[in-house]
């Protein structure tokens, strides 16, 4: 099982980031757990300076923005 955090307030961009990251993993075959993450303190904490931000497996790897899609793809494989 693979953890992703989604760091966000909740808003629209950080729904559709946690599905996005959902539906690749179903076309993956890669089992996650997907995290949101909605605490200003901890977002900060993590070093988010622009949401939605993704951490796979403890390591942020984006920030700001919906993911592209062949990245969020690598990220869940690597």
């Amino acid at each position: 099982m693979k953890p992703v955090k989604v760091y966000g307030p909740g808003c629209k961009r950080c729904e559709t980031t946690a599905q996005m990251i959902r539906e690749a993993a179903d076309r993956l075959g890669v089992q996650v757990t997907v995290e949101k993450v909605t605490d200003p303190r901890e977002i900060a904490m993590a070093g988010v300076m622009s949401t939605p931000g993704i951490a796979v497996d403890g390591k942020l790897v984006h920030t700001g923005g919906l993911p592209d899609a062949a990245k969020l793809e690598g990220w869940l494989t690597a």
